[in-house]
């Protein structure tokens, strides 16, 4: 692709990189819908976009959604979810691999804005982070702190994979995703290409809403302990650097804390109620930290925003510190938020 690849049109031939979207799902058929929905709205000649769904054994008709909306559907089960996204990707035709979860709905410029900054050929991959959802809970609100939403173009270490389009030639250059992460593939996608000479971007025009963010904090705390259980592992893979002891160390210090003060309770008789105070202590000390800058992030500093902040980043980091030594799977996050949404 070269810089001035944007779409033209000449007489009835559309000119210029094709796109595959692949869209990973399971019994997930409603949100998949208005997915597709979106990208189908998309201003970019519909003869250069191709969709792959890959269902991961759904029982609620999510491969007819699929089907219905005129997209390849590969039928795979018992996989992580980069495998997921590999097999789709080798089912694409695509010159940029498009990644995109079901439960994302993104802006009508979405692909002209990922063809624009993949054009000058230096960049191996573009995205952003997500947003919540307009109506979300308060949950939802605060939880958006946690990602730092910039404006413009500007490079980052990485991106998540639920909003990502990578040039396919890259993506084949660095070997797809790992699939034997359950989670934090992204971050190990985005470590190679970087390793591999690719610039990764972060572009605000690919606007993406997030329906599936944590709406409570029961929600939350599967979600974090399903999605820290390789944060760890994937930290340790590259080379560290200053950035990176903050997401490492903090988890190792929480889990201490919990069973430090889980042994206070217990040997409270002999004064072990004062180790779970320092425990707690250090515990929130390091939540009230996450927390003012998810507060900067959102710019609201009222009495309510603080104490919603203040319990989403508490239980963020208990649930991430437990996923050191838990194994939770994704499973149990799927049935926490769909236990909210029905309730």
């Amino acid at each position: 692709m070269s810089a001035n690849a944007m779409t033209k049109v000449t007489g009835l031939t559309p000119v210029g990189p094709t796109i595959t979207f692949i869209i990973p799902v399971r019994d997930d058929a409603r949100r998949l819908g208005r997915c597709l929905e979106w990208i189908a709205a998309n201003r970019y000649p519909r003869a250069l976009v191709e969709v792959v769904v890959v269902d991961n054994g759904s029982t609620d008709g999510s491969d007819r959604v699929a089907r219905d909306a005129g997209a390849t559907v590969v039928c795979v089960s018992g996989v992580t979810v980069g495998e997921l996204r590999n097999r789709g990707a080798r089912a694409a035709r695509g010159e940029i691999l498009a990644f995109v979860d079901a439960d994302h709905e993104i802006d009508p410029a979405w692909i002209a804005s990922a063809v624009d900054t993949l054009g000058d050929g230096r960049t191996g991959a573009v995205g952003a982070l997500c947003h919540p959802p307009a109506n979300g809970t308060w949950v939802q609100r605060a939880y958006d702190g946690l990602r730092p939403h910039t404006l413009g173009r500007h490079e980052v270490g990485w991106l998540g994979s639920g909003n990502l389009a990578v040039r396919a030639d890259a993506f084949s250059r660095a070997g797809g995703f790992d699939p034997a992460l359950e989670t934090c593939e992204d971050v190990d996608l985005c470590g190679r290409l970087r390793a591999a000479g690719y610039g990764i971007v972060s572009d605000d025009r690919m606007r993406s809403v997030h329906l599936g963010d944590p709406p409570t904090l029961r929600a939350l705390f599967a979600g974090e302990l399903w999605r820290g259980r390789d944060n760890i592992r994937m930290s340790l893979r590259g080379p560290l650097t200053w950035r990176d002891v903050p997401s490492l160390a903090i988890p190792v210090v929480d889990l201490c804390g919990v069973v430090l003060g889980a042994l206070g309770i217990l040997t409270a008789p002999r004064g072990g109620l004062l180790v779970t105070l320092a425990a707690l202590a250090t515990i929130g000390a390091l939540s009230s930290l996450r927390a003012l800058r998810m507060l900067i992030a959102r710019r609201a500093f009222t009495p309510v925003t603080i104490a919603q902040t203040f319990a989403v980043a508490c239980v963020y980091d208990v649930a991430r510190a437990l996923a050191i030594v838990l194994r939770a799977g994704h499973g149990a996050r799927r049935a926490a938020c769909a236990s909210e949404a029905e309730a």
